[in-house]
Order: structure tokens, then C-alpha cells, then sequence
């Protein structure tokens, strides 16, 4: 038992210093072809980068004002249900004693469209700002994914001009 052990134990040991060995870094070249093209690669990247940054800051700018937006047509949906309802209930106030049933159902009556229109604006405007929150998060997707694809050509023309 113990000899397997210490078997397993100096295996990995040899086991690992042959893939430290392997993993031993080759000296980079640096002709000045390899240099130019390195400082072409960081120029193209922290270009793609900055406009990255760009279109983020656009695009989280874009869902604040819609966020914004979407804000006040909220409130100012539920302040008209609001002015509706008093009105509606003032009317009904108002009414003569015979004329108070139907007065009653009719302040409901316009008491219940008053909810449902501002629930509609409400949903609109909810969704509107879901909208601009989609379009953002996909600008911010494509902007990534250009400065990727930006950094990855970077390093493929470092690569060939290595092999050059």
C-alpha cells in the first residue's frame, strides 16, 4: 500500500515537472515588423474600446431618459384617473336624493374606465421603457463584440507578421 503510494507520489512530481518544462515560455520576437504591428493591435483595441465605452454611456443615457420619460407618464396617468375619479364622485355627490342610485353607478362606471386608461398608459409606458432597455442592452452587445473582434484581428496580424 505504501509502495503505491509513494509510486503515485513521485510520478506526479516527474509528471509535472515535464509539463512545467513544456510550458516554458519562447523568447518573443521582436523584429520591427512584429513591433509596428503590436502597437498597430493596441491602437485598434483601445479605439474599439473607447467606442465601446461611447456606446455604452449613449445607451444607458437612452434608458435613463426613457426611464424618465416612462416616469412621468405614469404619474401623469394616474393624476388623471385621479381628477376623473373626483370629478365622477363630486357629479354623484351633487345628484337629488331620487337620482342618487344611478348617479352612484355612473361615478363607478366612469370611476372604473378612469382605472383602466391610466392602467393602459401605465403599460405603455412600461413597455416603452422595456423597449429602449432591450435596443441598449443590444447596442451595448454589438459595440462588445466589435471591440472583440477588433482585439482578435489585433492579434491575429501580430501573429503574422511573427511568422513573417
Amino acid at each position: 500500500m505504501m509502495n503505491k503510494l509513494l509510486a503515485a507520489l513521485i510520478s506526479a512530481g516527474f509528471a509535472s515537472t515535464v509539463l512545467a518544462q513544456a510550458a516554458a515560455p519562447t523568447t518573443p520576437v521582436t523584429t520591427p515588423a512584429v513591433v509596428k504591428a503590436e502597437a498597430k493591435a493596441d491602437k485598434a483595441a483601445m479605439k474599439a474600446g473607447a467606442a465601446e465605452a461611447k456606446t455604452d454611456a449613449k445607451a444607458d443615457a437612452k434608458v435613463q431618459n426613457a426611464q424618465a420619460k416612462a416616469g412621468e407618464k405614469k404619474t401623469e396617468a394616474v393624476a388623471d384617473a385621479t381628477q376623473a375619479k373626483h370629478k365622477a364622485r363630486h357629479k354623484a355627490a351633487k345628484a337629488k336624493a331620487e337620482d342618487k342610485v344611478g348617479a352612484d353607478a355612473k361615478a363607478d362606471k366612469a370611476v372604473g374606465k378612469a382605472d383602466v386608461k391610466a392602467d393602459k398608459k401605465v403599460i405603455k409606458a412600461d413597455a416603452k421603457g422595456d423597449k429602449v432597455k432591450v435596443e441598449a442592452s443590444a447596442d451595448k452587445a454589438a459595440a462588445k463584440a466589435e471591440a472583440v473582434a477588433v482585439k482578435a484581428e489585433g492579434k491575429a496580424d501580430v501573429k503574422a507578421s511573427i511568422t513573417k
